[in-house]
């Protein structure tokens, strides 16, 4: 029995007939020898197929190694995964075996059927497709050669071709190329560096102009997944091959055959087809009940298509939305609920409308009102209701073509919603009845799901698995593969694009990780001297968007970065060397470049302007509940009543909100943690405590039901809709707005220090800040701190032990003193703390900064960090033992100065305002020094470098120890030679300490005294939007009454003992336009595009009887526009008796009619302008 394969080149047509018997599968496939090919150009075509349905679920397991055979479908294919492993093979044959015929297109080739492993290799072994958009000469390196190629090359085992030494071995030099493209992505992110206002008014006054309209669109709770065909992946935000882009596979197939019925196979494989040939990727939001809870568990699983990507050979294409709405019904894709506004009236109605629902707002009463104000209104073919449920995350509201209300509406009419042929077809198991059925274990889910979606939408799991003996993610492979990318020869102007970005991205230290996998799917294409990967381009913070944003106004011609990105890479040699053609010129690539941003005449800031808007029925689970169950089991229930009283300050929650929120979440923290105990609530399965305690929690009073929003199946949306603060009358006329007391704030968030508690200083700094020195003379100041609070402090290098608690019971000894925090306190960990000792020894913090311009993404500049690293190598003898014998003392002064990274100094100061409602700044730097010398700046930046290799692969670890030791031996010798060198800049740039400490004391002093008002950060609070009013001068009112009264003496009787009684109530008088109660949130938010416009009000005759009194008033008009009031009497209410409500003023010209009241006419009518306002 011969071991020797034959080297004769034949090809065969196998049909399989044959039962598929044990003894059948056992001759055929056993033999002596463990690895003999038939033939290297052995092939099967795109004929062979096997039915899914005559798969055998189990392969029986034999003594020896389990043969495992798969055959996929359309093997000619050229975006076919090109490999599978031997043992993958076996599997799928064995399965089969019952149809096999050979027929030999060569009859004169012997053929040996005594083989043990039989091993298939594609068609497309030997040649791969090379987009053409890449040059000759990558095209000539990735053509194999097929007579003489060996059995590691052909890639027929993946644990030989992938577990070797080629990207080891492989170097770069002038015959080294690269081919990369894009292979999904997302949206780029822009970080908008307007406040929300700004943008909002921006978005209006270009919709006013006719240069943009503004388009609305609902935000769905779920995970972001995208589908670039069925060889070009799947992939989640920053992943792929998991759980999460398995259920996105079977949720889109399932919609599939949802839509087509009978027809879905058939659409299936069209659609991969289509999206492969034009390399397209698909951007879906995926809502599930199985990947974790968001704001609501979604009453059936589902995606909506957000972006449609045409990757092409350059950069991405993205489709307007009446294109994607064009797309989706070709293909029966869901597409979202979608509002256009086109003009001024609707846009500023728009806003107004989110601001009278933003605290109340569920998907029926959003899309309801939205409906009413909304030029055009498409609505998704998935309703929000029936699927997801009530609970409504937000909305996405962006700039788009001045034309796309005419798009849209030509879209509308060629393109009719498309029926829905399965829906009352059995489709199979459902995600959850899958998910369940494997719960215990990932991978069989996984295996699971991707077998129930079919050849079309998973030809492979390579993707998902790989082969197991196999890592996909070699160690040390991101390093390595980016750096021959960027090193290499880019084959086509694509490359050289990408090239830019990342290299860009490593050199300004922007937070972003590179992860580099192995390609399985080229397996039978990979050679030493040609290597495929993917890359993940994963960035870490919001600071990182902001940062490359900032970069691209100074380099227009960047591509953006993007969410969710995922590049093809292909390292290769090419003998030919460097061809003129290559690369295409910047000059010709102009089209690629230019995208879809800054499009139709938009400035850049404008084209990019968007803002997400979100419903505090959706916060309340997910930002209190979910996000605060850590705080709560681990700092208690006074550190979660922190944590939510400042999160709803942030957001500006109206008074009565916040008082109703309060009493809930202190509630639901005591259910919670009395039921659960010390095991906290996982915060991914939330939602199965927190669902039926706001229920109940709703049942009580039709209030609750509003703050919730929807619970269970008890609320009806229309039960809710115009419920308001209980104390604030229909109109509001009358009841002096008081406000509803809100919920006491701990000392910590409060405004204003008060005088008569106890005070901790503190600083959120670095070693060489100075704050032991300022200490120490604040200590021994002759006259304190201005009153008579004793003043002591703490050092925090001589204390042993944990250093706050002590400061804890310092302050319970003396709570009205003040305590000087001679401590770093770097980070939001210690904030918290400081924050429950101020709320448990009722005392404020005042947080002391040495001040800074910082960076994009740390709120201390490099100027000040070689200030702070110049005097802490200047001490000697110092308590903490970091001076200048110190021997990683560099090292040190980096770790701290990491603790910050990734907030820019704007919001480094705003949070600590946020949080302690003061905040007094150390002056350092002198405001005309000359900038940073350069080998301070390069030896600081080198450390910054060394610094973040160094945490990567060590963490924590000092640095005496680990691999970079030696490396930061040398670093610390040239910073303190480097410092010394510029030893005269760094001493002249620092402002007086005497100055400085100076400075301090005195806001100190102010604080103490309780004469400190911090910078306001106080949001505009929406959500107590009730009606549109005109807001007229009390002062002019009460005049024209008093003239009123002196003319006429029947008035002048009913004001006596009335007027003191009218001057009190009449805080504000103005004339209601619309309630959001009587004629509902559309009506009230029509207004809005005359917000604060000066509306003039003619008042003609007062009505009054012994009850009420109210001035009949006619609205003017605004730019030739004409404000037509919904009440049917428009007034001013001016007075009620004890008992009476507003309201009832509005039957006074009836009373009149009966003879019930009087009637003064005021001859001529005067004349009050006011604003038009929203209360």
């Amino acid at each position: 029995m011969s071991s020797v394969p034959h080297r004769t080149l034949f090809a065969i047509s196998l049909r399989i007939h044959l039962p598929a018997t044990p003894g059948t599968s056992s001759s055929l496939l056993r033999s002596s020898s463990p690895y003999v090919t038939l033939a290297r150009s052995l092939c099967f075509n795109s004929s062979v197929r096997f039915s899914p349905s005559s798969m055998p679920k189990k392969q029986k397991k034999r003594a020896h190694a389990e043969q495992k055979w798969q055959v996929k479908p359309n093997m000619d294919a050229p975006s076919e995964p090109s490999d599978r492993s031997a043992s993958n093979v076996a599997e799928a044959v064995n399965g089969q075996l019952g149809g096999l015929s050979l027929e030999e297109s060569n009859t004169n080739v012997p053929v040996n059927h005594n083989v043990q492993n039989l091993v298939w290799k594609p068609k497309s072994y030997g040649t791969v497709c090379v987009s053409s958009s890449a040059s000759e000469v990558g095209k000539a390196s990735v053509v194999s050669q097929t007579g003489d190629a060996t059995p590691q090359k052909a890639g027929l085992h993946h644990s030989k071709v992938f577990g070797g030494n080629f990207l080891e071995n492989f170097t770069v030099d002038k015959s080294s190329y690269c081919h990369a493209q894009i292979r999904a992505t997302f949206y780029p992110k822009f970080e908008n560096e307007k406040t929300d206002q700004e943008i909002r008014t921006r978005m209006i006054e270009m919709v006013s102009k006719g240069l943009a309209t503004l388009e609305v669109s609902l935000k769905h709770s779920g995970s972001l997944f995208m589908y670039a065909g069925h060889t070009g992946g799947a992939y989640a935000k920053n992943s792929f091959g998991n759980i999460y882009t398995a259920v996105g596979v079977f949720v889109l197939s399932r919609m599939f055959r949802e839509a087509w019925g009978t027809k879905a196979l058939k659409k299936e494989t069209e659609f991969n087809g289509f999206i492969e040939k034009n390399r397209m990727c698909i951007s879906m939001e995926l809502v599930t009940a199985v990947l974790g809870d968001h704001g609501q568990r979604p009453q059936d699983d589902f995606v909506v298509v957000t972006a449609v990507t045409e990757l092409g050979n350059g950069k991405p294409k993205f489709y307007s939305t009446s294109e994607i709405i064009a797309f989706c019904r070709k293909w029966r894709l869901p597409t979202n609920h979608v509002w256009l506004f086109s003009t001024r009236k609707s846009a500023s109605s728009f806003f107004a409308a989110f601001d009278a629902l933003c605290e109340e707002g569920t998907a029926t009463s959003v899309c309801r009102a939205l409906d009413e104000v909304a030029d055009i209104s498409v609505p998704g073919s998935k309703d929000h209701v029936k699927v997801q449920g009530e609970i409504l995350e937000g909305l996405v509201a962006r700039i788009v073509s001045s034309g796309s209300a005419i798009d849209m509406a030509n879209v509308l009419r060629d393109h009719p919603p498309p029926p829905c042929d399965g829906a009352n077809l059995d489709l199979g198991l459902s995600l959850r009845e899958i998910c369940a059925a494997y719960r215990s274990n990932e991978k069989q889910q996984m295996r699971a799901l991707l077998k129930s979606v079919g050849p079309s939408f998973c030809p492979s799991d390579l993707d998902w698995f790989g082969d197991e003996s196999v890592d996909s993610h070699p160690k040390n492979a991101d390093k390595s593969v980016v750096t021959k990318f960027l090193q290499s020869q880019p084959a086509d102007y694509s490359t050289s694009k990408l090239q830019e970005m990342v290299r860009l991205m490593k050199e300004k230290r922007i937070p972003a990780a590179f992860k580099c996998y192995n390609n399985f799917h080229r397996a039978n294409d990979l050679s030493p001297d040609n290597l495929f990967y993917k890359m993940v381009v994963h960035v870490h913070s919001d600071s990182g968007f902001r940062r490359y944003q900032k970069e691209m106004r100074n380099m227009p011609s960047l591509w953006p970065l993007y969410r969710g990105f995922f590049v093809d890479i292909n390292l290769f040699k090419s003998n030919k060397g460097s061809d003129p053609m290559a690369v295409k010129s910047i000059d010709n690539a102009a089209s690629e470049n230019c995208g879809q941003l800054g499009k139709d005449g938009l400035a850049d800031d404008d084209a990019n302007l968007m803002i997400k808007l979100k419903f505090l029925t959706y916060k309340l689970r997910t930002f209190l509940i979910r996000n605060g169950l850590s705080i709560l089991f681990k700092e208690g229930p006074a550190s979660y009543k922190t944590f939510y009283l400042r999160q709803m300050k942030i957001w500006g929650t109206s008074d009565g909100k916040q008082k109703e929120l309060c009493k809930m979440l202190d509630e639901w923290a005591a259910y919670i943690t009395k039921k659960c105990g010390n095991r906290q609530l996982s915060s991914s399965i939330y939602l199965s405590e927190a669902e039926p305690f706001l229920e109940q929690y709703a049942k009580r009073n039709p209030k609750n039901q509003a703050l919730i929003g929807s619970a269970g199946n008890l609320v009806r949306a229309e039960d809710f809709l115009a419920i308001v603060d209980g104390d604030l009358d229909e109109e509001g006329d009358l009841v002096k707005k008081e406000g509803v007391t809100p919920a006491t704030p701990d000392p910590a968030v409060k405004e204003a220090v008060q005088k008569d508690e106890g005070l901790i200083v503190f600083f959120p700094g670095i070693p060489g800040c100075a704050k032991s020195a300022l200490c120490k003379e604040l200590l021994n100041a002759p006259e304190g701190f201005g009153d008579d609070r004793p003043v002591h402090t703490l050092m925090g290098d001589l204390v042993k032990g944990k250093y706050w608690p002590k400061v804890a019971d310092e302050r319970r000894k003396k709570p009205q003193s003040i305590m000087l925090a001679d401590k770093n306190a770097p980070n939001e960990d210690v904030w918290r703390q400081i924050e429950d000792m101020c709320r448990r020894t009722r005392a404020s913090a005042v947080p002391v900064v040495t001040d800074s311009e910082g960076t994009d993404s740390n709120p201390y500049s490099l100027d000040a960090l070689a200030v702070f690293m110049f005097r802490v190598l200047h001490r000697v003898n110092h308590p903490g033992n970091l001076d200048k014998a110190s021997p990683n003392a560099g090292y040190v002064l980096l770790m701290f100065y990491h603790l910050y990274e990734g907030k820019n100094r704007n919001e480094f100061e705003s949070e600590l305002i946020e949080r302690f409602g003061s905040l007094v700044k150390m002056p350092l730097l002198r405001s005309d020094r000359n900038p940073l010398p350069d080998p301070v700046k390069s030896i600081l930046e080198e450390g910054i470098d060394l610094f973040q290799l160094h945490n990567r692969r060590h963490g924590r670890l000092e640095s005496t120890k680990g691999t970079y030791a030696a490396e930061w031996t040398k670093w610390e010798k040239r910073l303190r030679d480097t410092l010394v060198a510029n030893s005269e800049y760094l001493k002249y740039i620092q402002v007086p300490f005497e100055s400085a400490v100076q400075q301090v004391r005195e806001e100190l002093k102010r604080i103490a005294k309780g004469e400190y008002k911090p910078p306001s950060s106080q949001k505009t609070k929406h959500g107590s939007i009730v009606f549109a009013a005109i807001n007229l001068p009390v002062t002019q009112v009460n005049s024209l009454v008093e003239k009123l009264a002196a003319e006429n003496p029947t008035v002048r009787s009913f004001l006596e003992g009335k007027k003191k009684s009218i001057k009190e109530k009449l805080e504000r008088a103005h004339v209601t336009l619309a309630h959001k109660r009587s004629h509902g949130v559309a009506a009230v938010a029509s207004y809005g595009q005359h917000l604060n416009r000066e509306v003039p009000v003619e008042l003609t005759e007062l009505i009054f009887n012994d009850k009420m009194a109210a001035l009949t008033a006619h609205v003017g008009s605004v730019d030739g526009e004409t404000i037509v009031p919904k009440n049917e009497w428009t007034h001013v209410t001016l007075w009620t008796a004890e008992g009476v409500t507003a309201k009832e003023a509005n039957t006074l010209p009836q009373l009149h009619s009966d003879g019930k009241a009087n009637r003064t006419v005021i001859d001529p009518p005067v004349s009050i302008s006011g604003p038009l306002e929203f209360f």
